[in-house]
């Protein structure tokens, strides 16, 4: 173009202008340049995953106020079980009721430290074997054992063992707890060897555990721990005292369930929206959870007298219902796994929603319900494998019994276990649905939370990063265009 000869207008509204001096641009395409760069600022926040809240696993930090209608429909489902969880504690709780004591003299803990240990012969002292010991002459351990605390601490005793397979083999510098019976303090037939001392060592575990969980979750971890502890007072204070009184340990148990998920939950992860959807959903598959089990050991006619039950009975002195602990321990022990699940699955639907607001209920629901099924298969997993872990003597016992496995399976100990697993984990399967459904219904009649300023400020910055590349390449270009 000449010197001197007016620009003319060119693509996209641009005004060719001579050489050297920079380009200027007609209102119209200026206003389509902006609104281009606002449109794709938008596209990539509206992409952008937005930054979950810092602390525990399941994103759970400072939450946004809920709406009165979402409080008010939460408040109405969770009332009833807040409320019977506490009526149930006045009514089963054993006021001025003093738990029975053992009908078996147990003995009081003495702690003492083994000094000599030697291998002979079981005959008592003063006796001598004649002629050759034939190989069913029975062998014992020697202890000398230096008590430590007790009636007759500083003295040492003498204590003779059987050395069978069954038995416990121990050695000098072995810490041990013994049983005094309340005779002669200095007399050893007064005292019996019990079990090692394991103080020390379980100290030792308890602060790496506490230390471990308070480095990673800091204050929600020391939340974690008050939880727990509170989780103990609940059990030892509570339900193992109303159990021993004779009351219904199904009915303890589903009560001291409730009390801890209440407890832990709110103390834990906070009172929100969501953490009361995962109450809800917890406390509704427990029930669920004590029904199966109820219904199912009636049914295959499960008494609960193992080894364990039997022992206790013989404790109390009186009877108890064998069927109710074993269900109590049901739902006690899908407790634990059942909070981790609605938890999640609350959180999941949570982030999905603040993440892509224009989802609706349902579009959350299955979103939430497809992470919830990867869930679900180790959920269940880590349930049986529990029980398998804990029933591990009794499957080897059965293995070896040498019978078919239809009735193995069938037999009391087995049996029980089966009951406890599928019980649990079809309560636990029916938890994730649940819970996906009442966190997406609640979740959607939520206010959207609003975009953290950092994240607003960098998608800004790459939006106009963004403009200025795509003018300059349209430039660039337009520059290598051949003039007409």
């Amino acid at each position: 173009m000449p010197s001197g000869q007016p620009g003319r207008p060119g693509r996209a509204g641009q005004v060719r202008q001579p050489p050297g001096q920079p380009a200027k641009r007609h209102p119209e395409g200026r206003r389509r340049a902006q609104g281009a760069s606002q449109s794709g600022g938008t596209r990539r926040a509206s992409k952008a995953t937005p930054e979950l809240a810092s602390g525990h696993g399941h994103g759970h930090g400072p939450q946004p106020r809920s709406s009165r209608n979402v409080r008010r429909l939460l408040a109405n489902l969770l009332i009833p079980f807040a409320f019977a969880a506490i009526a149930g504690t006045v009514v089963l709780f054993p006021w001025g009721t003093s738990s029975p004591e053992s009908a078996i003299n147990q003995g009081t803990p003495v702690n003492g430290t083994v000094t000599e240990a030697a291998a002979g012969s079981c005959l008592p002292p003063g006796q001598v074997r004649v002629g050759e010991a034939s190989q069913d002459d029975r062998q014992c351990l020697d202890l000398r054992v230096e008590l430590t605390d007790g009636p007759a601490a500083g003295k040492t005793i003498s204590q003779s063992l059987p050395i069978e397979p069954s038995t416990v083999r121990f050695a000098v510098g072995d810490e041990v707890v013994l049983s005094y019976a309340g005779a002669d303090p200095e007399e050893g037939q007064s005292y019996r060897i019990m079990d090692f001392q394991r103080g020390i060592p379980l100290t030792v575990l308890a602060v790496l555990f506490a230390g471990a969980v308070v480095l990673l979750g800091r204050w929600q971890g020391m939340y974690a721990l008050i939880s727990l502890a509170l989780s103990f007072l609940v059990l030892a204070f509570f339900a193992l005292p109303a159990i021993l009184v004779g009351e219904d340990p199904l009915l303890v148990a589903i009560v001291a369930s409730g009390l801890i998920m209440f407890v832990t939950l709110y103390l834990t992860h906070g009172f929100s929206a969501r953490t009361s959807t995962a109450v809800l959903g917890t406390m509704i598959s427990l029930c669920l959870i004590g029904v199966l089990a109820a219904i199912f050991a009636a049914f295959s006619k499960l008494t609960g007298l193992d080894e364990e039950t039997a022992s206790l009975i013989g404790a109390l002195g009186q009877g108890i219902d064998a069927r109710g602990l074993l269900l109590a321990g049901v739902v006690i022990g899908a407790l634990g796994v059942l909070d981790d699940v609605t938890v999640s699955q609350a959180s999941s639907v949570w982030e999905l929603r603040r993440a892509n607001p224009k989802l609706s209920w349902r579009q959350l629901y299955a979103a939430g319900l497809r992470i919830g099924r990867d869930h679900a298969a180790s959920a269940v997993n880590t349930l049986f494998m529990a029980y398998a872990g804990a029933a591990l003597p009794i499957l080897l016992y059965s293995y070896l019994s040498g019978v078919g496995l239809g009735s193995i399976l069938g037999s009391q100990n087995i049996a029980q276990e089966i009951v406890r697993t599928l019980a649990g984990s079809i309560g636990l399967i029916a938890a994730i649905p649940l819970t996906t459904a009442l966190a997406a219904i609640v979740a959607s009649k939520e206010p959207v939370p609003e975009q953290p300023a950092d994240e607003a400020q960098s998608d800004d910055t790459s939006s106009g990063e963004d403009s200025a590349e795509s003018q300059e390449e349209g430039g660039t270009a337009q520059s290598h265009r051949p003039a007409k």
